[in-house]
């Protein structure tokens, strides 16, 4: 009679702990379940249309995906293009405020600095932007302070430079065109001025306002330069064609910071897809909850290529230096 009523007790203690185990597995999987239903819901704005940004964009969503964040399973994008538009910036933003999306990605620094405007709350992860601080997005570059990083389109613009004078050495006068409107730019140049009084070389500027501007501001230096540079620069890039119907008519040799070599005999760089990428890397980091953008510095590319593009000297006349051609990789 003892024995039974022992290995009665044993039975039920089993059962209840079989119950429990099963009741404790459900939970835990509806858990699992439910962390792997949850969506992140991205904002992507992209100021306007060209070669470099468009990369980015695509590396940007590249980059998530690497770090387990895939579209059609547990993220979704809002993507939009501005156009180069300022209310259409300011109704994009809105618009990702008011839908309370996670994280938004701005590519190019106005476009970062109207989503700043718009929101200190969501994360903010940017590219295509050259100096952070400069732009008002960050206290510090290595320490955002706020809800803003991102990756930085620095270029190296001393190298860029040198590259410049190996094409043309006997160059006395550099002409650069910009946007009035990029504050990114104009530090560029600056640099671009410190680096060529170094050389000896003069640096001849003009600005536009818009595309439209492009053509009259080419012409009115194009006879006082040997040769012409070019910044990384939202309006410039967007409208090439329209800046060579008039460099080259007159044989004039251009580089630029983008790695689009379309008009340029030869450049140094950024990667715009890698670094979109990297910026992906970031935004998975926040989405993850592994860190806050108030924490984590701005990033830079650290490698850069020389590509040259026979077809624009060969259009041009021109017959690039044989130290240029051992150190760059034919377009």
């Amino acid at each position: 009679m003892m024995l039974s009523k022992k290995m009665r007790a044993l039975a039920a203690a089993l059962a209840l702990t079989m119950a429990a185990g099963v009741l404790g597995g459900c939970g835990g999987d509806k858990k699992e379940e439910t962390a792997a239903k949850k969506t992140a819901n991205v904002g992507i704005v992209q100021l306007v249309e060209h070669a470099s940004l468009d990369a980015a964009n695509k590396g940007f969503v590249d980059g998530l995906a690497a770090n387990g964040f895939k579209e059609g399973e547990n993220i979704t994008f809002d993507k939009h293009n501005a156009q180069a538009d300022q209310s259409n910036l300011q109704n994009i933003a809105h618009r990702f405020v008011s839908n309370k999306v996670d994280l938004i990605c701005a590519i190019a620094t106005p476009a970062a600095q109207t989503c700043a405007n718009a929101t200190k709350d969501i994360p903010i992860v940017a590219t295509a932007v050259t100096d952070y601080e400069a732009a008002k997005l960050v206290a510090k570059n290595d320490k955002p302070g706020g809800n803003v990083t991102g990756t930085s389109d620095m270029n190296p613009i001393k190298e860029q430079l040198d590259l410049l004078l190996k094409l043309v050495p006997d160059a006395k006068v550099v002409g650069t065109i910009y946007s009035s409107s990029e504050v990114n730019s104009q530090m560029q140049v600056d640099l671009l001025k410190k680096y060529a009084a170094e050389r000896g070389v003069e640096i001849k500027e003009a600005t536009v306002s818009s595309v439209n501007d492009i053509q009259q501001a080419a012409q009115s230096i194009i006879g006082d330069i040997d040769c012409l540079y070019l910044p990384t620069d939202n309006v410039m890039a967007s409208a090439v064609p329209t800046l060579i119907s008039v460099t080259e008519p007159a044989k004039l040799v251009m580089t630029c910071g983008w790695p689009d070599t379309e008009g340029s005999v030869a450049v140094i760089g950024i990667d715009y897809y890698e670094l979109g990428k990297q910026t992906g890397e970031m935004a998975a980091k926040i989405l993850k909850g592994e860190a806050k953008p108030a924490d984590m510095a701005v990033e830079t590319q650290k490698q850069f290529k020389v590509t040259i593009n026979k077809a624009v000297a060969d259009r041009l006349g021109y017959t690039i230096p044989e130290e240029v051609l051992k150190e760059a990789e034919a377009k």
